[in-house]
């Protein structure tokens, strides 16, 4: 068999991704490897763009996402796998060509489930997520340290976020408190710094509002109690506004990691907890969604508080909350794939 011919049987091609080199594991369709050859970042691109279009797959990490929007646009069937998924073909040692290899072989199994290839769009939103995330971690890292340090010299503040900005500035003007001007200039760079971040905060919070705003999807998202414009387009940034690859809701609350991890055998059925899969990120904020829709349940009798009402009369307030955060991603499935608004009478989307 000529070389020629040998790559027009190609049908996948596995490539482990890296910053400065790649490497490729060619297949056939009987599952043979026909190449395994490594290729500069440069060259990937003209590489791919070069061979007749197959199912090129990668690990769904850093950058994948990129090169699949890419890779598309050459006529390719892109295939993105969590890692996870990938490592049980592994067959001998860790190494680039191996990686390469056991991608191209996940790739051809006709039960392996894959990661959506997000758009700019989605990316961008994805960004402006982590963005706000680090702003807010680094926020309340920050606080903390205020409290700790003003704690070392006797000073408490009250519990709660909001009460930082004034009991700071009161502190800093009290010049009768027994505080150094020393410690003072070191609390007033951390007060500086403080207001910046909130108001760092405040404006990814704004460009979120705003590009919710401007969402038809996120529009329809949010009228699901509990998802707010940080929800919706958190929601839409991991999955789209059409998620119908996940084929059903449940497949969508098991790709966020909101259903039980299952562990039987010998015959028995055995729940765990969560399997906490997938976006911790957005599972969070589900969860949070999820714990705000359950304080005023009892206050009303909409078909969801109904539901939420009765499953905290049976089960812990934890276990309920979880289990009304699977329930807000599938109604946010049925949402986004239906095209109807969420309707509060039916608990359901709308029939509209």
């Amino acid at each position: 068999m000529t070389e020629h011919t040998k790559e027009q049987c190609i049908t996948v091609i596995g490539i482990d991704l890296a910053k400065r080199s790649f490497h490729l594991c060619g297949m056939d369709a009987q599952g043979r490897r026909v190449f395994s050859k490594q290729v500069s970042r440069a060259k990937l691109a003209q590489e791919l763009a070069n061979r007749p279009p197959c199912r090129v797959a990668m690990e769904a990490c850093g950058s994948a996402h990129y090169w699949a929007r890419r890779f598309q646009s050459y006529g390719h069937e892109v295939k993105l796998i969590a890692p996870q998924f990938v490592k049980p073909f592994v067959k001998s040692n860790k190494n680039d060509a191996a990686d390469a290899e056991a991608i191209a072989e996940a790739a051809q199994r006709p039960t392996m489930r894959f990661v959506p290839i997000k758009s700019v769009e989605q990316q961008d939103l994805q960004a402006i997520h982590r963005l706000r995330s680090q702003a807010v971690a680094q926020r309340t890292a920050q606080v903390n340290q205020i409290r700790g340090l003003l704690a070392e010299y006797g000073v408490i503040i009250p519990q709660g976020r909001a009460h930082v900005g004034p009991c700071l500035a009161e502190i800093l003007e009290n010049a009768e408190n027994g505080l150094s001007a020393l410690f003072r200039a070191s609390l007033q760079g951390l007060a500086d710094e403080r207001r910046h971040l909130d108001a760092r905060v405040a404006a990814y919070d704004a460009q979120i509002a705003a590009l919710a705003r401007e969402s038809e999807p996120a529009q329809r998202l949010m009228t699901i109690p509990g998802i707010g414009p940080l929800v919706a387009t958190a929601l839409i940034a991991a999955i789209g506004s059409d998620p119908r690859l996940f084929g059903n809701g449940r497949s969508l609350a098991a790709f966020l990691g909101l259903v039980p991890r299952q562990h039987s055998t010998g015959g028995r059925d055995r729940l765990l907890g969560i399997s906490k899969r997938g976006d911790t990120y957005l599972r969070q904020l589900l969860i949070h969604g999820a714990r705000a829709v359950m304080r005023w349940v009892e206050r009303k009798a909409d078909a969801l508080s109904r539901w939420a009402t009765a499953l905290r009369a049976r089960r812990h307030t934890n276990i309920a909350v979880v289990a009304l955060a699977n329930k807000l991603a599938r109604i946010a499935y049925a949402v986004l794939t239906s095209g109807q608004p969420y309707d509060p009478a039916r608990g359901a989307v709308s029939n509209a």
